[in-house]
């Protein structure tokens, strides 16, 4: 039987990446992003050059309850996937006293609570099933704070948190909790930054490094991955 991979956040930059490492090896893809049009071309570009897998891919906002719900429920009526991860997430610059009303709800519901509802989507099938590899997208926002950062920084440090605890729930059930914590990686939020592609993080660098820890031994997990510009944070 194969093995699936869910990523959230799934048709560009780091979460495009990873599904495109783990096609690499065969596994059955299930992703989600808030545009068809860029699923449509994921799931035709995955078919082609991977054509012994399975691709799931749906329109779901994760900011909202329910449609992380819904989505669960869609790839539960599959199966329940091998590794998760929860990638979605969004930058909004501002400072905590002075950014605008409902910035910090909504990237808390986008970068934190989604990762929270789809989690437990998902955990009591692979306690059940004694496996599982989840990961969470977290940053080093998460592990230093900086000016300009607000709610952002705030939902990485929540989010590193909660795979703390989660890492330590799930051990004894045989699952494995990884938090992956990049620097500044080359996506298109930074295409317009004016600094030359090579002073950032790769995204296949990242996708390498889950690959990587996902790969290790069943009595060896990697807690904490870290990954930054070679010449240091932008």
């Amino acid at each position: 039987m194969s093995k699936s991979i869910l990523v959230t956040g799934g048709t560009k930059g780091i979460g495009r990446a990873i599904i495109e490492r783990f096609a690499k090896e065969g596994f059955d893809i299930f992703t989600c992003a808030r545009n068809e049009k860029d699923l449509v071309s994921l799931k035709t570009h995955l078919e082609e050059n991977h054509p012994g897998i399975n691709v799931l891919a749906l329109v779901a906002d994760l900011s909202k309850k329910e449609e992380v719900l819904r989505f669960s429920e869609a790839v539960k009526a599959i199966g329940i996937p091998d590794v998760l991860i929860n990638n979605t997430g969004i930058f909004l610059p501002g400072a905590l006293h002075s950014e605008p009303e409902g910035n910090f709800e909504y990237i808390m519901h986008t970068n934190l609570f989604s990762a929270y509802y789809l989690s437990r989507a998902f955990i009591k099938e692979m306690i059940s099933r004694k496996s599982g590899h989840i990961f969470s997208m977290g940053s080093i926002a998460g592990l230093t704070a900086y000016p300009n950062g607000g709610s952002y920084a705030v939902s990485k440090w929540a989010m590193l948190g909660m795979t703390k605890c989660l890492r330590e729930e799930l051990k004894s059930h045989q699952i494995k909790v990884t938090s992956i914590l990049p620097g500044a990686t080359y996506t298109e939020s930074w295409a317009g930054a004016g600094l030359p592609e090579e002073r950032f993080v790769r995204v296949a660098d990242v996708a390498e490094s889950v690959w990587g820890a996902y790969n290790l031994s069943p009595q060896t997990v990697v807690e904490e991955v870290i990954i930054r510009p070679q010449l240091g944070d932008i």
